[in-house]
């Protein structure tokens, strides 16, 4: 299996990649390739897929981890970049209002609308259960919270708001054999949550843990439990993980952390 990160907030040491607040990734495996997520902009991760020799035909499947405009802004450019449809499987939440009221009152949702996006090519797949859409790739379905999770934001019903607790929050989970990968956007299920969960519906241990871990801010119990209990081999943090957050789990982790950059490639 290769990883291919394409967007992220750092732009790494190649000329020419963007960096930009936002996650996608290209999974290779078995001939087959997903991207997950499309990032903010689209202009950026048309930009960083041409820099990285990724042809937008070339994409078997899109696979949304969750509702937010860092993950789906990208989503029409995208597709309006491709003759072909594009099979595209989340979780049937994403299309929820979402309001964040910090620092500001705003949209943070998918900036499209449902029917918009089938204009243009998206065939949805949209299921609450885990099960496997293509050889060797599962969605998570939604992930059980046993303990904290990182929720964010707001739901806007009928005009009033609610708390969101980012239900359509799933990951990709990629099997490797003996063991699986688990590919995460932002982690509002709670790391911990995300990887017990993958074991669960896979019956294999967790090699390793890719994404945003959404613990920019984190207090050091929550950093702590995660360096003390995280069931993985290998954890690559970035996005919403926070520098600080990152640099205090390597310093208890080690070489069990390595971060994420625009154009790190993940062999496994």
């Amino acid at each position: 299996m290769k990883v291919t990160v394409i967007y992220e907030n750092h732009a790494g040491f190649r000329k020419g990649l963007l960096g930009a607040h936002g996650f996608s990734a290209l999974v290779e495996h078995r001939g087959i390739r997903v991207l997950i997520d499309t990032g903010t902009d689209g202009n950026v991760l048309l930009n960083n897929m041409d820099e990285l020799g990724i042809k937008p035909e070339s994409i078997d499947y899109l696979f949304i981890t969750h509702g937010h405009y860092d993950h789906t802004g990208g989503l029409k450019a995208l597709l309006e970049s491709r003759e072909e449809p594009l099979k595209v499987i989340a979780h049937p939440g994403i299309f929820a209002r979402r309001i964040a009221l910090k620092p500001r009152r705003r949209d943070i949702g998918i900036p499209f609308s449902r029917e918009e996006l089938e204009k243009v090519g998206a065939e949805f797949i949209l299921r609450k259960k885990p099960f496997e859409f293509a050889p060797g790739f599962w969605s998570s379905g939604e992930v059980l919270r046993r303990t904290w999770d990182r929720a964010v934001g707001y739901l806007e019903k009928d005009g009033k708001l609610e708390k969101d607790p980012v239900s359509d929050d799933i990951v990709l989970i990629v099997d490797l054999g003996q063991r699986i990968a688990v590919i995460t956007g932002c982690g509002h299920s709670g790391v911990l949550n995300i990887v017990w969960h993958a074991e669960e519906v896979s019956g294999k241990p967790v090699e390793a843990l890719i994404g945003g871990f959404h613990l920019k801010g984190a207090k050091k119990e929550v950093l702590d439990e995660v360096a003390g209990r995280i069931d993985a081999e290998k954890l690559y943090a970035g996005h919403c993980t926070g520098i600080d957050s990152y640099a205090y789990l390597k310093s208890r982790l080690g070489d069990m952390v390595e971060p994420l950059h625009v154009g790190k490639t993940i062999e496994l």
